[in-house]
């Protein structure tokens, strides 16, 4: 076999896809032409997040540590190609004809939440690195809002495109969430 082939399957790309694309099915099906919440896209969006993010981590993190290859690129690349995978899943559900939110916010939405859970697996282990980008779309939803950038930041995946401080934090996200997976990788 060849190295991404057991790559791929050894961080569950297989099972991660398939409910990636379940979600969108769900969303498609259930939903007709119309518009979408935009609070409903957020959710199936961090629910494919929270899908992706489980492949953050292989079965045996000392086996990983002790290989002889450069991990540092291939959990970078890992984290962008999840983030885009789960964002073109809305991106194609919305092209079939179910109105979602614009582009700008799933490509705004993706970049951060899985930069969340990339931080979240190096913070926690790969096992919870689903629980930054839910537990920050839980206090979005249900804490109360606040006023001027302080809310802008809090509430990032909520407002429109084009606002500043939201897009600023989802790109800080998945830089920093991004450089500190590849250089420490999961958590044990």
């Amino acid at each position: 076999m060849r190295w991404l082939t057991l790559y791929a399957r050894s961080r569950q790309v297989p099972a991660s896809a398939t409910a990636v694309a379940l979600v969108a099915l769900a969303l498609w099906t259930l939903h007709g032409p119309g518009p979408v919440d935009p609070v409903m896209a957020v959710l199936v969006l961090t629910a494919n997040v929270a899908a992706v993010s489980i492949g953050l981590g292989g079965w045996d993190a000392a086996l990983e540590r002790t290989a002889a290859i450069r991990w540092a690129p291939r959990r970078a690349a890992h984290v962008l190609l999840a983030g885009a995978f789960a964002g073109a899943a809305l991106l194609t559900v919305r092209a079939a004809g179910v109105q979602l939110a614009p582009t700008e916010v799933v490509v705004r939405n993706s970049a951060g939440l899985i930069g969340a859970a990339a931080l979240g697996a190096a913070l926690f282990g790969a096992q919870f690195a689903w629980t930054l980008p839910t537990g920050w779309f839980a206090v979005t939803l249900f804490a109360p809002p606040l006023d001027g950038t302080a809310g802008q930041v809090v509430s990032w995946m909520t407002f429109p495109p084009g606002t500043a401080a939201s897009t600023g934090t989802a790109w800080a996200l998945l830089s920093t969430g991004t450089l500190l997976y590849a250089i420490a990788g999961p958590r044990r």
